[in-house]
């Protein structure tokens, strides 16, 4: 096949994008014909009649976005296995969420975290701060890459301007969000989650088939050098300890006291008091069916680590950027 048949969409491509945009709508569709949609709880919290497999699937297709499947990949790409560390510390949080930090929202009658701030400690102003805050590191720091990189595949696929493409997926977001409330999100996430695991599979599937298996991943990993290179010179070679996961606390990139002290407080404010996470838990049926949620979130965050970092590793095209 020749270079301009791989830089074109065939036939097929285009109908697995209509296909996914129709079950999207189909999703969202059907969230609109749940009951209590009306009601406070029933727009912010889905009615609470949410069983665990899709909070738990929302909860993780909530944290594994674009920029994940593009950042964790070229992170471990660049300096080995030590990014896979994120993934698995959010496996004993999820359950510090659900047994610490759930019960105390659910008994305090709670919607969003900043209502329960202002139950805890009383006053309106530390709830509009915690609205405001959390907006604002939303908007710069998740919404805006997600929007970028979700604009940026359209622009590669599609030849469409990046701003209209911006506008499209905000309009679409916003249409399911508005009309059809936390149900039609937690819906529309459990199918992303179903497509994400499943591609994630083929890719890892086929990486392992052509490298050989792990122990020639890990060989091949560290031959990986690009043939141009500056003289005397250690860039692009890949590091000693690329196959560490907890590094040197001394001379490493990413010493492990400082991930376990710095990262553990940060990971701990994520998973168990942001009000994404946090109104997924809270719109389950009972405190049972959220830990039986995040029980299953866990077990899916083993994956990205095998899904998308060690195929990353596979560094096939070491001479390109």
């Amino acid at each position: 096949m020749s270079t301009s048949q791989h830089s074109q969409l065939l036939i097929w491509d285009y109908c697995c994008i209509g296909l996914y945009f129709l079950l999207n709508m189909a999703v969202g569709a059907y969230a609109l014909c749940r009951p209590n949609r009306h009601t406070i709880s029933g727009y912010f919290l889905a009615g609470r009649y949410m069983w665990w497999l899709p909070v738990g699937a929302s909860l993780f297709a909530s944290n594994i976005g674009a920029e994940h499947l593009i950042g964790m990949a070229g992170s471990g790409a660049a300096s080995g296995i030590a990014v896979g560390a994120f993934n698995f510390i959010s496996i004993i949080l999820l359950q510090l969420m659900s047994w610490v930090f759930l019960p105390v929202f659910i008994a305090s009658r709670v919607r969003t975290v900043p209502e329960y701030m202002t139950k805890r400690f009383g006053g309106q102003r530390i709830q509009m701060y915690l609205a405001v805050l959390s907006l604002v590191l939303y908007i710069f720091t998740k919404i805006s890459v997600d929007l970028y990189s979700g604009a940026l595949f359209i622009n590669q696929a599609f030849k469409w301007d990046i701003f209209g493409s911006i506008l499209a997926l905000l309009v679409m977001t916003a249409i399911f969000t508005m009309t059809g409330g936390l149900a039609a999100v937690i819906y529309t996430d459990t199918l992303q989650f179903f497509i994400m695991i499943i591609g994630a599979l083929v890719v890892m599937s086929k990486a392992f088939h052509e490298v050989g298996g792990y122990e020639a991943l890990q060989y091949k990993y560290m031959r990986a050098v690009p043939k141009l290179r500056p003289e005397n010179s250690t860039c692009g070679i890949p590091r000693a300890d690329s196959w560490v996961m907890l590094r040197d606390p001394v001379t490493s990139d990413l010493p492990w006291p400082a991930f376990l002290l710095g990262q553990t407080p940060a990971s701990i404010w994520y998973w168990c008091a942001d009000q994404m996470m946090i109104q997924r838990a809270l719109a389950s049926k009972n405190l049972s069916h959220a830990k039986g949620a995040t029980l299953f979130t866990a077990y899916a965050k083993i994956l990205p680590f095998f899904m998308i970092i060690l195929p990353a590793n596979w560094n096939y095209f070491h001479d390109s950027i």
